[in-house]
């Protein structure tokens, strides 16, 4: 066989051969993949950054779901990286981190230089919004402004009886409990997982519902199963909207930061930095809190906000003022120990 070199042949190998390998890979994709959440969520994703990410860059967002960081492992450990962008639930965006799965984010194409300072010291993973684990009441029940003002008044059963829903799970509960005993917010952590449990032990025997997903406690209260709940405030504010007797107290309410990131050896990873500097746009982080009250954090996202909704949004000034931020880092290194003895405790007292 003969092979015939031209000259622009040539040349264009030894182009090829001088570029370096991530030049070549940036070649433009005709998709990238998007893992996130799924449910009403994956909707508004479609109407807002994946829209404009594939109006700006010409590129098809293909969503999918669930979130999960065993797969997020696996993927990186096999090397087999289907995913381009990644949405990491709870703590799992520190661990990722730790872990070494994820690529070191280009923050000369993701702009955070407007974003909080705390939130910039991550190098791997981008804050895509702020939710809040909360306490809810039914205003039929506690109305004119009569409800718990704080954990220690949910703990207060005589003054304000009825039956209580909790998560099935130690994170946000430990701190509660210790908020409940009289703790102050900046003491929290360490844990006294000691203290905390002698405290849950009081509130147990009120607790008719352990929940164990997002939409159970918002609905435990329309239901009117229950008086009072914690959850997450986007559920809360989604039957409230909708004329559900359900609000929020704010008072020791656990702040957390969603994130997402790029998983290690991700392809087109530059486009996932494209795709996470579309989430920074303000105008869009306003409809996503105005729809689920989780909001970005660009200090202009509130400037798109309608009035009516920024008391439901756990960033506005007075509502961040009465929570405590969750301390991943405390949880990350301490949480497997404290859902052992999570577990103990619910068999000991089932």
């Amino acid at each position: 066989m003969t092979i015939r070199m031209t000259r622009r042949g040539v040349l264009g190998a030894s182009l090829a051969a001088a570029l370096p390998m991530p030049a070549l890979a940036q070649a433009k994709p005709d998709r990238i993949v998007v893992n996130i959440s799924g449910g009403a969520m994956t909707n508004l994703f479609r109407r807002t950054y994946f829209a404009e990410f594939e109006k700006r860059h010409g590129i098809r967002v293909v969503d999918t779901s669930p979130v999960d960081f065993g797969k997020l492992r696996a993927m990186v450990e096999s090397g087999n990286v289907e995913w381009t962008v990644t949405e990491l639930g709870g703590q799992d965006f520190v661990r990722a981190q730790r872990m070494n799965l994820l690529e070191k984010l280009d923050f000369s194409i993701i702009d955070l230089s407007r974003y909080p300072e705390a939130v910039r010291s991550f190098t791997h993973t981008f804050p895509s919004s702020v939710y809040s684990t909360v306490m809810a009441y039914r205003t039929d029940v506690f109305p004119n402004n009569a409800h718990p003002k704080g954990w220690a008044e949910f703990w207060d059963v005589r003054r304000f009886p009825g039956p209580r829903s909790l998560r099935n799970h130690p994170v946000d509960n430990l701190e509660f409990a210790l908020l409940a005993d009289g703790v102050a917010p900046d003491k929290l952590y360490p844990i006294d997982l000691e203290r905390a449990f002698a405290k849950l032990d009081e509130i147990r025997p009120h607790v008719t519902v352990w929940w164990t997903t997002g939409a159970q406690p918002a609905q435990l209260l329309v239901d009117r199963e229950v008086v009072l709940a914690s959850g997450w405030n986007g559920r809360f504010y989604d039957v409230a909207r909708r004329g559900a007797p359900v609000a929020v107290e704010w008072q020791g309410g656990s702040a957390k930061q969603n994130a997402f990131g790029i998983p290690r050896g991700a392809r087109n990873a530059v486009w996932g930095n494209h795709f996470l500097q579309v989430m920074t746009d303000p105008k869009l982080q306003a409809v996503y809190a105005t729809e689920l009250a989780y909001p970005g954090l660009h200090p202009d996202t509130p400037n798109y906000v309608e009035e009516s909704v920024r008391p439901h949004l756990p960033t506005t000034a007075a509502n961040l003022e009465k929570q405590f931020w969750l301390d991943v880092d405390w949880w990350t290194e301490h949480g497997q120990r404290a859902q052992e003895a999570w577990n103990r405790w619910m068999l000991r007292r089932g």
